[in-house]
């Protein structure tokens, strides 16, 4: 079933003593507004995590990754877009090309327009990411013979906000190695993490960009378990340790219609000093603001898809509240 309604979404986790997304132009520190100490996470890390839980745990077909085609080398997304040149599994050549534009009865420069048509038609069927984000892909023919395939991507995420201001703090450790051959000096190791981050994602599903993309009501239901789950799932050295706390998906009846900026109508009570806080037992998260946005809305909303981590404590039974106020409430099985 394919997308009818624009939905918002609002996606809350924590992570404890880590580097949650790292600048690379800065010491790889974890990013932080200078000016209100707040941490901040590119849409870029969320969906690097949805993409790396669909491709491995959902086995789904992923286009933007990395992968060597000979020792050492990487391929770029020209490369990457002709793995689509294909029909039933069966690589098309380019002399194939040329007498399905020949029996067409068209010219040269439908060679280059029917490998893009081939190569759109694979990659909307198969690559679930493509269908979710959009992409922009070049494509060739000849030297004089280019074009590019463009998907604006029906899901679209703002930059993530911890909703607590962070303390940047520096560590050192040894390596288990020596720091050269026949030294007895082993290694140091440095690196920035944050004690504590509570970090708030808003997304946006446009219905009329998923036309574009054939995007599917069950892409979207994989989308939030690859936000979920994928979170759960960072399981490497610099990201163990996040937890997702809260999700929600607000599923509207009237076409072109979205409340905007759910993540701004949370925020955090510390019980505690902000910069002191450590886990979800040292703040309550106050959702007032948003039931109240939410119920004010009703009438446009069809529903509300929900997933709550039961640690975190609410100051209100956000679920209860919406019932109440007759939206339909459904929660999230992953």
């Amino acid at each position: 079933m394919e997308i009818e309604n624009r939905s918002e979404i609002l996606f809350v986790y924590d992570c404890k003593d880590i580097n949650p997304n790292g600048d690379p132009l800065d010491e790889n520190k974890p990013r932080i507004d200078e000016k209100t100490g707040i941490n901040i996470v590119t849409d870029v890390r969320l969906k690097r995590t949805i993409r790396d839980f669909l491709e491995r745990f959902k086995n789904q077909e992923i286009f933007v990754k990395e992968i060597e085609y000979e020792p050492g080398k990487i391929q770029d997304c020209k490369l990457r877009a002709e793995d689509f040149l294909e029909d039933n599994g069966k690589k098309i050549k380019k002399g194939d090309i040329e007498q399905i534009v020949s029996k067409e009865k068209k010219d040269q420069k439908g060679y280059l327009e029917k490998m893009k048509e081939i190569i759109n038609d694979n990659i909307l069927k198969r690559c679930i990411d493509v269908r979710l984000f959009g992409a922009t892909i070049p494509v060739e023919w000849d030297d004089k013979n280019k074009s590019s395939i463009t998907y604006t991507g029906p899901v679209q995420f703002r930059m993530g906000r911890s909703l607590n201001k962070v303390e940047l703090k520096f560590i050192k450790g040894t390596g288990a190695f020596a720091s050269e051959k026949e030294k007895e000096q082993k290694t140091f190791r440095e690196e920035y993490i944050l004690p504590y981050s509570l970090i708030a994602f808003y997304g946006i599903i446009n219905e009329n960009a998923a036309k574009n993309t054939r995007l599917k009501e069950e892409d979207v239901k994989l989308l939030l378990e690859g936000m979920w789950n994928g979170t759960k799932n960072l399981i490497s050295r610099s990201k163990v340790g996040q937890m997702p706390r809260l999700l929600l998906r607000v599923v509207y009846k009237e076409k072109n219609y979205h409340i905007g900026d759910l993540d701004k109508k949370i925020k955090l009570e510390p019980s505690v000093e902000e910069e002191k806080v450590r886990s979800v037992k040292d703040f309550k998260l106050n959702v007032d603001e948003l039931v109240v946005a939410l119920a004010a809305n009703k009438d446009k909303i069809e529903k509300v898809e929900y997933c709550l981590d039961p640690e975190i404590v609410l100051s209100k039974d956000i679920i209860k509240e919406l019932t109440n106020c007759k939206i339909k409430v459904e929660g999230l099985k992953f």
